[in-house]
């Protein structure tokens, strides 16, 4: 039977498509006589097989070397390596096959380092500690220092005993990676410059997962966006310097936006001490204790639209007393808390959002609240806050305002209030309730409170 017009184009179209796929393949893996990528140097070449019984990483270290002078890329065939105390120089950029090419530590001090090089790039790797033992040196399984560009992309990097991955004064990106079983944090970087970590997955880490610190509070300009973190223990305990999902501790001009935090046993996102910095559009849900928190010596803070379903506490903005104060919150969902945490608190647990000084807490959405839905100031702590067209639901009381001596200035204007059989807006003295309903009778009896337009029902 004769093909018609239109099969014989259809055959011929699919033709076209798989020589033109061929074509770029070709071009894209095009190979040299040795078999190894072009330009690349071939762990073949240097006798550096899977599985080959090699302690002290002689043929690999030296292949590195040799690559890094030529300024070209390190390809890994698939297979196991068993190396350790690799010591990466000048423009090292390992790659392999994704999830078939893997490094293998065998416990002798370290996996990989490098220090004060311009650029380092690892990419399409699994890197495993196996959880064996790290020297005293040795921060974590990959530690980098002074690294102008660290470049991690598309490693899987599990079982280390300390941190997975420690960055010092660095700069860079950790991208697309999955990083998981650290004893300590996923991601350690400390005194970064200007660092990315974005669409990473890091879980079931012992302490952390994603830090970012400094040693003296300064500008840090990092950004964390797009990860997701979650199985975040706090294995070492305290109250609150361990168990969350992404810590930024005296780190400012920082972002973290767009994260998906899930079971961290204390806070999914803590900014300690951290000024000027944008918490915005992330996903927290079942935090040991407050999902959001922003404390200490901070000036600076926007919380917004952030969805917070199931914690001890939704969202804080502390310690006025030592120096947190400006910030606003705005669109936030805060639900489904409890009144358990993880230690005993002079307050104590179930409160959606608490603010203390010059802050907008505006547009919020808030319910089951088991203690209150808003804490507004602690004893005399409380100044400049304007509170306004939020929505606040099954709470026992709507809004607990410190009338303590003191305490400063607070707008509650144009609120609704839904089941708070407590109360809409009542005057605390530290934890002790000492007024009626103001949101009804008006806030005469108190100068510095202006409560007016709220609805309640």
């Amino acid at each position: 039977m004769k093909e018609s017009p239109l099969t014989s184009r259809r055959y011929l179209l699919r033709l076209a498509g798989a020589s033109a796929l061929a074509l770029m393949a070709s071009r894209s893996f095009a190979t040299t006589r040795e078999g190894g990528l072009r330009g690349a140097i071939d762990a073949v070449q240097y006798k550096t097989t899977p599985s080959a019984a090699d302690r002290k990483s002689v043929s690999l270290q030296k292949m590195i070397d040799q690559a890094a002078a030529q300024n070209v890329p390190v390809f890994l065939p698939p297979g196991t390596y068993k190396v350790s105390n690799l010591v990466l120089p000048e423009n090292t950029r390992i790659t392999g096959v994704p999830g078939a090419s893997r490094i293998v530590y065998t416990g002798d001090g370290h996996l990989l380092s490098a220090e004060n090089v311009k650029r380092v790039e690892l990419s399409n790797i699994v890197i495993d500690g196996q959880n064996r033992w790290l020297g005293d040196y040795a921060g974590a399984l990959l530690q980098f220092t002074g690294d102008d560009e660290v470049m991690i992309d598309n490693c899987q990097i599990a079982g280390s005993r300390k941190h997975a991955v420690q960055l010092e004064r660095c700069g860079g990106r950790i991208e697309r990676s999955r990083i998981s079983g650290a004893g300590h944090s996923g991601i350690y970087a400390v005194e970064s410059d200007a660092l990315s970590i974005t669409g990473n997955e890091v879980f079931d880490c012992g302490n952390g997962g994603i830090l970012v610190h400094r040693w003296k509070k300064a500008t840090d300009n990092s950004v964390v966006n797009g990860n997701r973190v979650h199985r975040i223990r706090a294995n070492d305990g305290g109250t609150g310097q361990n168990g969350n999902g992404i810590n930024i501790f005296r780190a400012d001009n920082v972002m973290v936006a767009n994260n998906h935090i899930s079971d961290c046993a204390f806070t999914a996102i803590r900014a300690n001490s951290a000024s000027d910095i944008q918490i915005t559009d992330n996903q927290c849900q079942r935090s040991g204790e407050t999902a959001i928190y922003v404390e200490f010596e901070f000036e600076g803070a926007i919380v917004s639209n952030n969805m917070v379903d199931g914690a001890a506490n939704g969202i804080s903005i502390a310690n006025f007393d030592q120096g947190g104060r400006l910030a606003s919150v705005t669109g936030n969902v805060v639900r489904n808390l409890t009144l358990k945490g993880p230690y005993e608190h002079e307050v104590g647990f179930g409160i959606g959002i608490a603010a203390e000084a010059d802050t907008l807490v505006s547009g919020n959405i808030i319910e089951g609240a088991p203690r209150w839905g808003m804490q507004l100031g602690w004893g005399p702590y409380l100044r400049n806050l304007v509170v306004t067209g939020n929505v606040i639901r099954k709470a026992p009381i709507g809004c607990a305002v410190s009338v303590a001596q003191g305490a400063g200035t607070a707008v509650i204007t144009d609120n609704v209030f839904q089941e708070t059989p407590g109360g809409a807006v009542l005057g605390f003295e530290w934890d002790k309730k000492v007024s009626g309903e103001l949101a009804a009778t008006g806030s005469s009896r108190f100068a510095q409170l202006t409560v007016e337009r709220n609805r309640i029902s």
